[in-house]
């Protein structure tokens, strides 16, 4: 996963639930190194009993954020559109250099 134009992580899950794979193991997916790069990661762990459904939020270099509900989205489709707005940055970087 392309962690370079990250500038915000914001995950928000029940430990306990099964919707709330997709949130840790996107967590798992950072490098240990990612805080000391600039990038701020929050993890906001909700009640057992909370009916707020997991959330993952990322902020971008360029302003763009992207938020996905983790009842509606696996870890292969979330580290794909991560990658796919990374990408895009990433070939705009390389045109101005």
């Amino acid at each position: 996963m392309i962690t370079k134009f990250m500038t915000e992580v914001t995950a928000r899950f029940n430990p306990f639930s099964q919707c709330a794979k997709p949130a840790r193991l996107f967590l798992t997916y950072l490098p240990p190194n990612v805080r000391s790069q600039g990038m701020i990661v929050t993890t906001a762990l909700l009640p057992r009993t909370s009916k707020e459904p997991s959330s993952v939020s990322v902020k971008f270099k360029d302003g763009k954020e992207m938020k996905f509900d983790c009842n509606k989205i696996t870890i292969k489709g979330l580290v794909e559109e991560m990658d796919r707005h990374s990408r895009q940055l990433q070939k705009a970087a390389d045109l101005t250099d």
